[in-house]
């Protein structure tokens, strides 16, 4: 028997799909199709809209923008605990000395949080939060990345940027993206971002990709890469069996952290 928690992440992830196919749908009908009450698709939808999954309307609920993101401090607070549990994951299978790269993203940064108790780490990084978190690491050296600073999250990027990750060749890249479609293609907002994490999967011996449940079918604009360029997925529930599929089809890794 389903969880309360696996029953609700279920029909969230059925009525993303549902929207996706059809447009939009009201919360009468959606209710109707799922056999839950409209107050239940109310909390749904306004869920889902906070993760930037769907977009909430008067009534009901729409496909999700594909060209712009939530804002940088909703997303640091929307499914924290589930990032959490991520980082602690991937912190696990981290060794010490290891060299990283790390990307812009709230997950990114909880990774860059786990990893404050590692030895001799070497992190070259495009994000300034995760710099300023690893400098509390006595034990660890940072390359920071030159170029353009966006002020409102902290990325730096650009031509410098892209070209600083060129020069290295890192034994794991530590990234998050902005959302995973059907094919397990990986998509990102912004293109001069995309350009930095295009580098590190090119000079990373390993990748390790940070996605929470909501990244699972979100749209975003530009294409980060596939599944094939990654070494495992790490999430927090067991992803869409399609997905497991893809991700066995072509070698890499499921790391759940439950």
């Amino acid at each position: 028997m389903l969880s309360e928690k696996q029953s609700n992440e279920e029909r969230h992830g059925g009525i993303v799909e549902l929207v996706a196919k059809r447009g939009f749908l009201t919360i009468e009908a959606l209710a109707q199709h799922f056999g839950v009450t409209v107050q239940t698709i109310r909390r749904d939808v306004n869920v889902l809209a906070s993760e930037g999954r769907l977009s909430r309307y008067r009534g009901g609920a729409g496909l999700a923008s594909s060209i712009e993101n939530i804002e940088y401090e909703r997303r640091q607070v929307v499914n924290l605990n589930a990032k959490q549990r991520i980082a602690a994951k991937v912190a696990q299978d981290v060794p010490a000395n290891a060299s990283l790269f790390i990307n812009i993203g709230t997950t990114t940064e909880q990774a860059a949080r786990a990893l404050l108790l590692h030895q001799n780490l070497r992190v070259i990084t495009n994000n300034l939060n995760v710099a300023k978190i690893m400098s509390e690491n006595p034990h660890c050296s940072i390359v920071m990345a030159g170029g353009k600073l966006r002020n409102r999250d902290g990325a730096v990027t650009g031509l410098p940027a892209v070209q600083m990750f060129e020069q290295f060749r890192a034994d794991i890249g530590i990234i998050g993206i902005s959302g995973i479609d059907k094919d397990g293609g990986l998509f990102d907002f912004d293109l001069d971002e995309v350009l930095c994490t295009q580098a590190i999967l090119r000079n990373s011996r390993r990748v390790f990709l940070l996605a929470d449940h909501s990244k699972f079918g979100r749209p975003a604009l530009v294409k980060v890469g596939t599944f094939a360029q990654i070494s495992a997925l790490y999430t927090d529930t067991p992803p869409p069996e399609h997905i497991s599929t893809l991700l066995n089809e072509v070698g890499a890794a499921l790391e759940i952290s439950g």
